[in-house]
C-alpha cells in the first residue's frame, strides 16, 4: 500500500482550514503555509470538495471551510476519497479477484494488514489531526526555547 501526496496534502489542507473555523481560507494562504504548489492544490481542493469534506464561499474575503464538523471527518474517510482504495492486495477488496480465495496461506495476514491500516485511519478524526498539529507547532516552540543562549 502506498498513500500517494494527493491524500497526504488533502488530509494537511483540511487541518490547515479546519484550524480556521468561520473563516473562508483562500487556497493560495494553505498554499503558502503547506508549501503545496498552488496549482496541485486546486486540484486536490476539487476532490476534497467533490467528497463532500469543504465548501467553497465565494467574494472577496472567499475561500474554503469544512462542509462538517472535524470529529466528523476520519483520516480513512479522506484518504479513501483521494485514492480509492488502499488494501494491501486486490482480494482483500474484491474476493472473486483471487481463485486462491480462502484457501490461501497468507490471506489471513493481508486482511489482518487492511484491518490496522483502518482501524488506524478510521480512528483518528480530523479534530484529532488538529489538535496533534497544534502539539507539534508547540512542541517546535519549545524546542527552540531550549537552546542555549549564546545559540
Amino acid at each position: 500500500m502506498w498513500v500517494s501526496t494527493k491524500a497526504q496534502y488533502g488530509l494537511r489542507a483540511l487541518i490547515d482550514i479546519g484550524q480556521r473555523p468561520g473563516a473562508a481560507v483562500p487556497l493560495k494562504d494553505v498554499s503558502d503555509r503547506q508549501g503545496i504548489s498552488q496549482h496541485y492544490l486546486e486540484q486536490i481542493a476539487a476532490n476534497l470538495r467533490r467528497a463532500g469534506f469543504i465548501r467553497s464561499v465565494r467574494g472577496a474575503h472567499g475561500g474554503y471551510i469544512l462542509s462538517r464538523p472535524p470529529q466528523q471527518i476520519s483520516a480513512w474517510d479522506v484518504v479513501v476519497a483521494m485514492e480509492g482504495s488502499i488494501a494491501p492486495v486486490a482480494c482483500v477488496e474484491d474476493e472473486h479477484s483471487c481463485d486462491r480465495t480462502g484457501g490461501c496461506s497468507t490471506e489471513g495476514l493481508w486482511r489482518r494488514v487492511d484491518n490496522a491500516i483502518r482501524g488506524v485511519l478510521g480512528n483518528a478524526s480530523l479534530a484529532d489531526l488538529m489538535a496533534e498539529e497544534v502539539q507539534a507547532q508547540h512542541g517546535q516552540l519549545v524546542q527552540f526555547g531550549a537552546l542555549p543562549p549564546h545559540l
